[in-house]
């Protein structure tokens, strides 16, 4: 008979079903329904022992060694699990010839754990010889199923194919040469169509057996896939592939179709043996060696996922052009990886500059005590040397630092070995990042505007990977930020309402309504993780449902602890930027801005206390602001919805000279004009002043209109940002409120409102004399109330034959260094004489603008506009923080 060659090449797909897959005798069904319907010409199935059946196994030797009875009742559980599996897999002869090699195993087995439990230890080849039973079991089963369905196959113990060299504890060489010699040998006695071979379990050139150590069935499978030169390698599992990030920790994470060796040996090349590689990527997907022996026939891995066919799953090849769900994504990074656990160990000293082999003796001390270094960092001036090792193995590592660098450190040469602990790695991985500039700067960008230090840093020339370390309770924040930053994933905001009065809860509700657009057609996820007020506060750890808010804060509102909400919307670190929204007018409130700022936690306000209130609080606030990464966004604090502050930077960025801003800001006129609009017939000057305040035409306290203060607080606001160093007592105010009733006099705003009714009467006689004098063509009168100027504009179309108009305005003089609230005159041509409803008008005076001011016009007071503008900036701070513009 003519010897069988062995043929090679694409004819053969080699597949590999881990332990999940062929945990229960339906799951076995499963895969061998797999093995039947792929096409190809030849195959070749790696399998692994039963789900837990390894576990119980190492489990049996180590009750046996410590003489612990219950190893044999444990052996029975496993000879059970086999037997029943096979019950309900085979039948007659193929059921009879398992179950008789099942009980001569295990008749073996006892008489070894026998052995071992009188010697009281185990050799490593003992060890291995028994826990490599479950493969021999799991791929005799499998080939007997296939052959049920008429097929060709056999079934290979590789204990007599694969020759390894033990290189270490935890690695192994093959011997590709004599494994190849073997497997020829092998199929000219076994030919066939369908090969069911053992996964992890090999032998030594001595023909001892071993195994592959860690994950030792996929690299079974990629060697046999070598051997055999295959077409592809499969990689079945439980996950659909590999992701761009952990999916338990980034709900955006997606799929990635194609990945390169390069890249994939990356994500799990750069791992220590003793970090599993769920750190990595929330899913035991691949081991790095796996990788070695297909790259040298350029043969793809393919992860599928067992239970999810319909998934395409993740390729690894020679090069990868399609990255996500086949689409040509352009970002530089593939996916982001990320290492809990670890410390950082820092050697420095100003002896070590220069000093060859100081670098070996360190890391000669590390690997003394076996221990793991994950990352190395060390700067051009050779000043010091820091590594991360896992946290477990970090105080052994520093006593033998101590230890091997005592005189050093006793003569100075060395000043410290210091230990970091809690700390976490994150690493970008990305082919594409070699060739681009600007990869390594938008990860540090992303970063820093979530607020987070980065303790070390570390990049190969081939700069695939970067690599930094974090404190342990920023890397989730840290992987989400950079994550949403390439991949353009949602960017998450947690957002913390301060104030649903008027403006915050109709802020809340624009929210609402907007939400569902805003996450789909602009990938900006705002979660208001808590609402607080003056007496209660709402609180969620996933976001509230805006459509209830009111009812929520009723039924389960708790007592308001600012500090405590504080904590609470910030310490979410599955979101990785937090913004606070103070819809208050309470100085308290704004005094914490600072404290805020300094946390990471962006501010947006309409509340003008903070910037109008004592100066050098002031240049504190906006020094720190432009320290950091943190925004603080005010826009709403003068105009409402308008872009006041907004344009006024704008010139003064692009180098105009701010000669003076007049402003009728509505706020005010805005009250007035509603107040005298309606303060008509029989109606009374209190309850016209009560229904605007309803109407948020005020501010909570009417006073701060009446009396001018709120217009001189955006005319400090307004001085400050065009660079005056003014306080608010320096700005002249006319004021509008009756003596007895002014701040001061009157304790809180409800006495004001209770007090006001007794000045209805004297309130009434000034209109009614106030519309004598417009029929008699008076139509502009400055009347006093009660000591207080008062400009009331009669609406009977008189105003037209007069040549001027009084205006209540705020004005910022920056030539002379000043600034002033007062009522002014105006030319019927002005535009300030025009203005109607609830406009703001703004007038910006510049060397640009000299001749014709910058006017910015339009509705200044309501709660829709005012909420508007503070919902600009949310999505203002979005935009900064990486969503798409």
């Amino acid at each position: 008979m003519d010897k069988v060659h062995l043929p090679k090449g694409d004819m053969w797909a080699v597949h590999k079903f881990g332990g999940t897959c062929v945990g229960t005798s339906q799951r076995i069904k499963n895969v061998a329904d797999i093995i039947i319907s792929d096409d190809s010409e030849r195959k070749l199935v790696v399998v692994s022992a039963m789900s837990k059946v390894t576990d119980m196994m190492y489990d049996l030797i180590n009750k046996a060694q410590s003489r612990d009875d219950s190893y044999i009742s444990a052996l029975d559980a496993v000879l059970e699990k086999h037997n029943s599996t096979a019950l309900d897999l085979l039948e007659g002869d193929d059921l009879a010839s398992f179950l008789s090699q099942l009980h001569h195993d295990v008749s073996n087995l006892k008489a070894m754990l026998r052995a071992i439990y009188i010697a009281g230890h185990v050799t490593e080849s003992f060890s291995d010889f028994v826990v490599g039973h479950g493969e021999l079991w799991s791929a005799q089963m499998l080939s007997y199923v296939v052959r049920k369905n008429g097929l060709d196959c056999k079934w290979m113990d590789t204990r007599e194919i694969l020759i390894v060299n033990p290189t270490s504890s935890n690695q192994v060489d093959p011997d590709f040469l004599e494994s190849e010699k073997r497997l020829e040998k092998w199929f000219s006695q076994n030919p066939s169509e369908i090969i069911i071979a053992t996964g992890f379990i090999a032998s030594t050139p001595q023909n001892i057996p071993t195994t592959l150590k860690r994950d030792g069935s996929d690299f079974s499978a990629a060697i046999m896939g070598a051997l055999f030169r295959a077409r592809q390698v499969t990689i079945w599992t439980d996950v659909d592939g590999v992701y761009s990030a952990d999916p338990r920790k980034v709900s955006e994470a997606v799929i990635l179709t194609k990945l390169s060796y390069q890249e994939a040996w990356e994500m799990v090349g750069s791992m220590a043996p003793s970090i599993p590689v769920e750190s990595y990527f929330g899913a035991n997907v691949l081991h790095p060696r796996t990788i070695i022996p297909v790259m040298r026939y350029d043969i793809p891995i393919v992860i599928r996922n067992i239970f999810n066919l319909s998934a395409p799953g993740t390729t690894i090849c020679r090069s990868a052009s399609a990255d996500v769900d086949g689409q040509n994504l352009d970002s530089p990074v593939k996916g982001f990886a990320t290492i809990d656990n670890l410390a950082l160990v820092n050697v420095e000293g100003t002896g070590m500059a220069g000093v060859p082999g100081t670098a070996g003796a360190i890391f000669s001390a590390v690997k003394d005590v076996g221990a793991n270094v994950i990352m190395i960092s060390q700067a051009s001036s050779e000043h010091s040397v820091c590594f991360a090792v896992p946290e477990k193995e970090v105080k052994a590592v520093a006593d033998a630092l101590q230890s091997r660098f005592r005189q050093a450190l006793d003569a100075g040469r060395l000043s410290q070995v210091a230990v970091i602990p809690n700390c976490s790695i994150l690493a970008a991985v990305g082919q594409k990042m070699a060739s681009t500039p600007g990869v390594s700067a938008t990860l540090f960008n992303a970063l820093a505007k979530a607020n987070i230090n980065i303790r070390a840093i570390a990049q190969g020339c081939s700069e695939y990977n970067i690599t930094v370390v974090l404190k342990r309770e920023d890397c989730i924040r840290a992987l989400r930020a950079v994550h949403s930053r390439f991949y353009l994933s949602r960017t998450t905001i947690a957002m913390g309402i301060i104030g649903p009065g008027l403006i915050g809860a109709t802020l809340l509700d624009q929210l609402r309504d907007q939400a569902a657009v805003l996450k789909e057609e602009f990938n900006i996820d705002l979660r208001v993780m808590g609402i607080i007020g003056s007496r209660t506060m709402l609180l969620s750890e996933v976001g509230l449902d805006l459509s209830r808010w009111r009812e929520l804060l009723k039924q389960k509102g708790q007592v308001a602890d600012l500090e405590k909400f504080t904590q609470h919307v910030h310490g979410n670190h599955f979101i990785p930027n937090t913004v606070l929204v103070d819809c208050t007018a309470d100085s308290n409130v704004a005094s914490c801005y600072n404290d805020w700022l300094r946390k990471g936690i962006h501010v947006i306000t309409p509340n003008k206390k903070a910037n109008s209130g004592p100066l050098d609080k002031y240049l504190k606030l906006r020094a720190l602001q432009r320290q950091s990464y943190t925004h603080y966004f005010y826009e709403a604090t003068v105009g409402a919805g308008l872009p006041i502050i907004s344009t006024l930077r704008g010139l003064l960025e692009t180098g105009d000279r701010i000669l003076r801003i007049e402003g009728i800001f509505r706020r005010v006129i805005g009250t007035l004009s509603y107040i005298f609009n309606n303060f008509t017939g029989n109606r009374t000057f209190s309850e016209v002043v009560a229904e605007a305040k309803v109407a948020g035409f005020t501010e909570p306290d009417p006073r701060d209109d009446l009396s001018g203060t709120d217009v001189a607080r955006k005319v400090i606001i307004l001085a400050r940002e065009s660079g005056l160093k003014l306080e608010l007592s320096d700005i002249p105010v006319q004021t509008l409120v009756p003596e007895p009733l002014r701040v001061g006099a009157t304790a809180s705003a409800e006495e004001f409102m209770k007090q006001l009714p007794e000045f209805d009467k004297d309130l009434a006689k000034e209109r009614q004399d106030a519309e004598e004098s417009g029929e008699r063509g008076q139509n502009v009168i400055l009347t006093p109330i009660m000591g207080a100027s008062m400009v009331l504009l009669l609406q009977n179309g008189g105003e037209s034959e007069c040549s001027e108009v009084l205006r209540y305005v705020g004005v910022v003089d920056a030539i002379n260094q000043k600034g002033v609230v007062e009522l002014r005159r105006y030319s019927k041509s002005h535009p300030f004489a025009q203005l109607s409803g609830s406009d703001n008008i703004i007038a910006f005076t510049t060397t640009r603008y000299k001749e014709q001011p910058l006017i910015v016009r339009g509705p200044g007071a309501g709660a829709q506009v005012t909420a508007g503008g503070i919902f600009s900036d949310i999505l203002r701070l979005a935009s900064y923080l990486g969503a798409p513009s």
